[in-house]
């Protein structure tokens, strides 16, 4: 088979759940339609069985052999034809449920890397994890169940035309009889829709429930919370449960439709059909005919009832996506260009100088966090790049060459130094170097592979000094032309705190630095220190400086010891 196809780049820009499925359908129309194909063609040769099948039961009652002979081989050609078009049309299935899918994959993984910092502030990780971990295989089996829907409706038609032309009574019979066993099923899917909703809703938060409480198990443990969250996992895992209870109780009634109904109709037709035979009305082949095609509708009616089923959940599922592709970047970027230079933000009236190492200490962190993340373009902001509005460059150039790093930043699986050079471009002297800078080679000296090492989920193997000076590290390595450090050092003991200060400094001369942090050990180590109290600049200078000339400077830094 060949590969799947790619997604169109970017986005599109779908607001409706039923827009985006048939977005999706339009996407792979080609293998849609060669999949319905064979399909339809897989159907027609067993609703075609029967009537082979009458005709070579009357060949035998007549003791005719030539024609025997003639229905054996057309039903001996149809069964391998069914075959062929059965393995094709599951070929084609297999292939549509996995690009639909896995188009739902590329699209949110872009989505999600287009929106970045958005992303977790607008969706819970469950509802973003549940995308890839359910809604993918309800969207896959959404385009999936098109072929033998569609093919389905053929083989009914089909039957219904043979019947009509062999008996007018069972040809209307099974004419007006399916799509009343169609209207019988509505009344299911509404409940059905909105219960899937309501479970698929609260999957989601459990996910998330889940995602905290294994990122934080070290900490619960340290404060014994663990039952106080094990019972709040189990109250909500229990809500769960009960949803999809719920969902089955409606789902089963579903099922249970797909039985009775059809069997009702088959033990219609064949009761008129036995009764046209025993009145001389039709042959027995016929009415063996007439049996045939009563159990083979059995197939089709199902699968019509299956698709009304795997349509709603699509529906559902494409409705969580469209959640997640609607979702706009809280910034955008332009097209112009800069040649660099000075970085402000005349909100705050911060400036940073190029070849400089600045300091931002504030007397509330939120307010150098939003600094730094205005100069970083994570928030609108009046900032200017040399002579160009920040706002005008594009986001990517933003982003290679203007870097922050905070402590919320992750370490990922994979090779240590995969993980810290993420370029894959550094020496091993620079690596040595960052290492050197960061204090951190104690860390890979304390690993058995060293640098060849692998990182576990969220660096969870380091402790929180370990994996900030790590962070530092990769940091450190991507050499961008502005760095922005947000406390890079409030994990770690007062001695090391004061070589990262002292070798960060030399490890950045001549490049533009900032560190928002109110450490006297950092502070006194950068070549200029900006003092922030409610949002604005208030006093400016060297460390020693501010601390004999601005008293609230100095009672901040110093925890208000004099």
């Amino acid at each position: 088979m060949r590969s799947l196809p790619e997604a169109d780049p970017g986005v599109p820009d779908i607001r409706s759940p039923l827009r985006y499925l048939w977005w999706n359908a339009r996407r792979q129309a080609v293998p849609l339609l060669a999949g319905i194909g064979f399909a339809t063609l897989w159907w027609l040769v067993q609703a075609l069985m029967p009537a082979v099948l009458g005709k070579g039961i009357e060949a035998i009652t007549a003791k005719d052999t030539g024609a025997l002979l003639l229905w054996a081989s057309i039903l001996f050609v149809l069964g391998l034809l069914q075959a062929f078009t059965g393995i094709m049309r599951h070929r084609m299935a297999v292939y549509n449920w996995l690009a639909a899918a896995y188009r739902t994959v590329q699209l949110t993984a872009r989505q999600a890397a287009r929106l970045g910092a958005t992303l977790p502030k607008r969706l819970s990780t469950g509802e973003v994890v549940s995308v890839g971990n359910s809604d993918i295989a309800h969207i896959g089996s959404s385009m999936d169940i098109l072929l033998r829907g569609t093919g389905s409706v053929v083989a009914i038609v089909t039957v219904t035309v043979i019947l009509i032309s062999t008996s007018l009574p069972l040809g209307l019979l099974v004419l007006f009889g399916v799509p009343l066993m169609a209207v019988a099923v509505g009344p299911l899917l509404r409940p059905l829709h909105r219960r899937q909703a309501r479970q698929r809703e609260l999957t989601g938060d459990l996910s998330t429930r889940a995602a905290d409480i294994v990122a934080g198990l070290r900490v619960l443990r340290g404060i014994g919370g663990e039952q106080v969250f094990t019972e709040r996992y189990r109250e909500e895992s229990q809500r769960v449960r009960r949803a999809g209870v719920r969902v089955a109780g409606v789902e089963s009634v579903l099922e249970g439709a797909q039985i009775v109904l059809p069997g009702l109709l088959v033990a219609v037709v064949t009761g008129i059909g036995a009764s046209f035979a025993v009145a001389g009305e039709i042959p027995t082949g016929q009415l063996v005919a007439f049996y045939l095609y009563a159990v083979f509708l059995i197939g089709p009616m199902r699968t019509l009832t299956e698709t009304a089923d795997k349509l709603t959940k699509g529906h559902v599922a494409a409705g969580r996506v469209i959640r997640i592709l609607s979702i706009e970047p809280e910034v955008s970027g332009g097209t112009g260009s800069s040649a660099g230079g000075v970085l402000r933000d005349s909100y705050s009236g911060v400036t940073l100088q190029p070849g400089c190492l600045t300091a931002v200490a504030a007397n509330a962190p939120e307010d150098a966090i939003a600094i730094a993340d205005r100069l970083g373009r994570y928030a609108d902001g009046d900032v200017m790049f040399g002579a160009t509005d920040l706002s005008a460059l594009p986001i990517e150039e933003v982003r290679s060459r203007i870097l922050v790093a905070d402590n919320g930043a992750r370490l990922f699986t994979g090779g240590l130094r995969d993980e810290l050079d993420v370029r894959g471009d550094a020496s091993d002297e620079e690596v040595r170097q960052a290492l050197y800078t960061a204090c951190a080679e104690d860390i890979v000296e304390a690993l058995p592979d060293g640098l060849s090492s692998t990182v576990a989920e969220g660096g969870r193997e380091f402790s929180g000094g370990q994996q900030q000076r790590l962070r530092l590290v990769r940091a450190l390595l991507a050499d961008p032309e502005v760095l922005i450090l947000v406390e890079p050092t409030s994990a770690v003991d007062a001695h090391s705190e004061a070589r990262i200060a002292e070798r960060l400094a030399k490890a950045r001369a001549g490049k533009t630095t900032l560190i928002c942090t109110t450490s006297p050990l950092v502070l006194d180590r950068t070549d200029h220190v900006v003092y922030v109290e409610h949002g604005r600049v208030l006093a400016e200078g060297t460390h020693r400086q501010l601390l004999d000339d601005s008293r609230e400077y100095a009672a901040t830094v110093t925890r208000g010891e004099d």
